[in-house]
């Protein structure tokens, strides 16, 4: 269903004008087609999502949605587009832990800014990590996993889908947390790494609760904890790293809609009522969740102070440990 079009008289206007202290009024949106810039190939989390919503706005609105896969460099390429795009409403892009909070913080030379080139729309999903092993791996609970990196500084291995990536930062916030070293395998993509963990090439890898857990149900991985702060409700069977000893401790995956700074504050407005009513749809939210996701719909405004908070964590750890981007 299309939005209704406002239409203003010459004396409505004179009355408005002088509340909005400046601010652009915009009377018929959309009127065209809006790009939705995903930075990961087709197939992924941030995709699946984007597309979710693509199909929803587009029906609601009469206007197509379209998705524009511009993967590479662990999402910089596509950030960097968005980055460029006019600040109209009609560029959206979808964001991530990797492209709003990690790499911004492993990446000196990066080109595109999260908090001065985007305008937050919404927060849309969490998904924690599950900490995995390959099932001949000795530690059958996280505290022997400690006591074996412990005993073994350097010599345990982890696997993550790259570089800059959530899954990475999420396993060496728990070395610094335990006082562990372990050493960092990266592969290009989930997939492939979920691929040698189950083949043993590497014995452990925080990964993501859709990819893991198949895995973990026939027995070809085992779970040992779930990275976010409270119990999944994907995998409530599965403590918390925190409730094992390491109180503090929380990393998640999150995606969510950003478009850019300088788009007039009535259409960031829009797209986030929009958004939030689409993501809490019955359908919609039962794929998120079937996908290892939950629903978290925010206001523009608390998604900017979500931001910001994970660009100090993420890049506090990032200086401490000294990583960075490849």
């Amino acid at each position: 269903m299309r939005l209704r079009r406002f239409t203003f008289s010459v004396a409505s206007l004179v009355a408005i004008v002088p509340a909005a202290s400046g601010a652009t009024l915009v009377t018929d949106y959309p009127t065209k087609p809006i790009r939705f810039i995903v930075a990961q190939p087709p197939g992924g989390q941030n995709d699946l999502q984007a597309r979710a919503i693509a199909q929803k706005l587009s029906a609601r609105w009469g206007q197509q949605v379209i998705v524009d896969n511009r993967g590479g460099a662990g999402g910089m390429i596509g950030f960097q587009i968005a980055a460029r795009a006019a600040p109209d409403g009609y560029t959206l892009a979808m964001g991530s832990i990797s492209t709003l909070a990690v790499i911004p913080g492993m990446t000196p030379t990066l080109t595109y800014d999260p908090l001065r080139d985007f305008a937050p729309v919404t927060l849309v999903s969490t998904s924690p990590y599950i900490v995995v092993v390959h099932p001949a791996f000795p530690a059958k609970s996280l505290s022997e996993l400690v006591a074996l990196a412990k005993a073994q500084p350097g010599k345990i291995s982890y696997a993550s889908s790259g570089n800059a990536t959530g899954i990475q930062l999420a396993a060496e916030l728990f070395k610094a947390a335990a006082g562990i070293d372990m050493t960092h395998v990266p592969y290009k993509g989930g997939a492939p790494a979920t691929t040698a963990l189950i083949a043993g090439e590497v014995p452990v890898m925080f990964n993501n609760v859709i990819t893991a857990m198949p895995h973990v149900r026939t027995g070809r991985l085992r779970a040992l904890a779930v990275t976010s702060a409270k119990r999944s409700v994907n995998v409530p069977e599965l403590p918390t790293v925190a409730e094992l000893g390491y109180p503090g401790y929380a990393a998640d995956s999150w995606q969510g809609v950003v478009t850019l700074t300088g788009t007039p504050q009535t259409i960031v407005t829009m797209l986030n009522r929009e958004i939030v009513a689409i993501v809490k749809l019955a359908d919609v939210n039962e794929f998120l969740t079937s996908q290892g996701n939950e629903v978290a719909a925010s206001t523009p405004e608390q998604f900017a102070a979500y931001i910001r908070s994970e660009l100090a964590k993420w890049g506090k750890l990032i200086k401490q440990a000294g990583l960075h981007a490849e």
